[in-house]
């Protein structure tokens, strides 16, 4: 599996973030960043190319994608949601967003992320990647596949109310 973050530093604060509402499938109704899995021919930073432009319409350079580190992500009520995702930055587009069957492609403040709209996961680690830091970490959910159990190494999340 694989994100990408597109991260569009040119405007107020940090920036902003391109983000979408998913539609269908697992986490259907969450705020997600884009990405999916990974075919066999292809390589992770592929995939996160390839993601990009089918899920937002945007088309993104492979040269220009940072890698951000690896998440692994356990679901023990729900095994088959496992996940091993490689996290990708990658610098602002000016490309129009399309929406896609799957996701509604927005720009989202960086210092305002809609946090309580996405994954519980995504207020542990996703703010220090998006300011620049890595992420290396294994995140378990609760029997509730909705909020998170415990992360190993100890991520201290961002309150939801700060946001």
């Amino acid at each position: 599996m694989c994100l990408v973050f597109v991260v569009d530093r040119r405007g107020p604060g940090n920036g902003r973030v391109l983000l979408g509402e998913k539609h269908r499938g697992i986490g259907a109704r969450n705020v997600v960043g884009l990405g999916g899995h990974v075919e066999p021919e292809e390589s992770a930073v592929d995939a996160a190319v390839r993601e990009a432009h089918e899920e937002a319409g945007v088309v993104l350079d492979p040269t220009a994608l940072a890698h951000a580190g690896s998440v692994r992500f356990r679901f023990p009520s729900r095994s088959s949601w496992n996940q091993d995702v490689e996290v990708f930055l990658t610098g602002a587009t000016d490309d129009v967003l399309v929406p896609s069957d799957e996701i509604t492609p927005a720009w989202y403040p960086v210092d305002y992320l809609p946090l309580a709209s996405m994954w519980d996961d995504a207020r542990y680690w996703l703010p220090t990647v998006l300011g620049g830091g890595r992420v290396d970490a294994t995140i378990t959910f609760a029997a509730d596949a909705r909020t998170v159990e415990a992360t190993d190494p100890v991520l201290t999340p961002v309150p939801l109310a700060r946001h």
